[in-house]
């Protein structure tokens, strides 16, 4: 019987924390690391084990026993992005080589270049032309080197997404649509009218991660592309937004691309936003036809309920309505969609 023990690393964040907390749910017994744990661990629960993903001892001795390691850890903010990433990952490659443990990555699109758009599939050519997707392209062939090693072959599974949004969604793309904290005067979006764009709400990027882990006869190296929330002219994020806030007369601007280009020399965080400007220029979606040909289906929740969600976790709400009620399941337990 498989010992059901997962490591995840960046269990403080939004797609780590969401698989832990679903995993939990599922009776695996779930490790965490962190700097420091004990400033963490009444809020989030979990096995903490203290520990620095970038020193490989630390990882090597919170992973002893594990059969997973969920792979969702990133430097805070981007700092020294290009310098952390591969080491980290190098580090979690040699805890589960040591513990013949499976591999989950939180994939992106960033991966994939212009000749890959609009529509992309799993097996679409990787040729990317930012700096940060060309580190996310050796990320995974060092994954796939790991799982294909005569030394003992691996397993690893990927998992790519839209932009996040839900709660623990902190530094998304949501947050610069909807500032948190209060409700807000005005939305902006990086968009344009009529260019779609593909989001994906964290419960169901967890729920489908988890399913899959727990679907056996995978490949050693498995790939997988979420549907999520597809919006085809950018409108209708906007107008769920706009609904969950009770005033459709709510004022939509745009995101002030110039203003962060002309700061992005002097604050970090924005020269890597403006490197990820070209997302949202022209149509980008991820295909989920493998997805659905082993699960059947792919968890999707509501908008205007995921929506609500979000913005109740992020103290957007607070003199706004009621809280919807829970939508439907169908039977494979996923949301039934707007």
């Amino acid at each position: 019987m498989e010992r059901k023990i997962a490591l995840v690393l960046g269990a403080t964040g939004g797609i780590g924390g969401a698989v832990a907390r679903v995993l939990q749910a599922r009776g695996w017994q779930v490790r965490a690391l962190h700097r420091a744990p004990d400033g963490v661990a009444q809020k989030h629960g979990f096995d903490w084990r203290a520990g620095d993903a970038m020193i490989a001892d630390d990882v090597a001795a919170a992973a002893d026993g594990v059969s997973l390691i969920v792979h969702a850890v990133n430097p805070p903010g981007y700092r020294n992005w290009g310098k952390l990433v591969l080491p980290m990952l190098d580090n979690t490659i040699a805890a589960a080589r040591a513990n013949g443990a499976k591999i989950v990555l939180p994939g992106t699109v960033y991966n994939y270049g212009p000749d890959a758009f609009p529509d992309i599939a799993e097996d679409a050519p990787q040729r990317p032309r930012t700096r940060k997707g060309a580190i996310r392209v050796e990320m995974e062939r060092r994954l796939r080197a790991f799982a294909e090693s005569e030394e003992g072959p691996g397993s690893v599974l990927i998992v790519r997404a839209g932009d996040f949004f839900g709660p623990g969604a902190a530094n998304s793309w949501f947050s610069q649509v909807v500032a948190p904290g209060k409700r807000p005067a005005v939305v902006r979006y990086p968009g344009r009218r009529g260019v779609g764009h593909q989001w994906a709400y964290l419960p169901d990027v967890a729920e489908t991660m988890v399913r899959l882990i727990e679907t056996a006869r995978l490949d050693a190296f498995a790939t997988f592309h979420m549907e999520g929330v597809w919006d085809p002219d950018g409108t209708q994020m906007l107008d769920a937004i706009c609904r969950v806030l009770g005033d459709p007369a709510v004022p939509v601007g745009k995101t002030p691309w110039w203003m962060m280009r002309l700061a992005a020399p002097f604050v970090p965080m924005l020269r890597e936003v403006m490197e990820m400007k070209y997302l949202w220029d022209r149509p980008v979606r991820l295909r989920n036809d493998r997805l659905t040909a082993v699960l059947g289906t792919e968890p999707h929740t509501a908008l205007t309920y995921a929506v609500r969600e979000t913005l109740t976790a992020m103290k957007c709400l607070a003199h706004v309505g009621t809280a919807s009620p829970r939508p439907a399941l169908q039977r494979d337990g996923s949301r039934i969609p707007d």
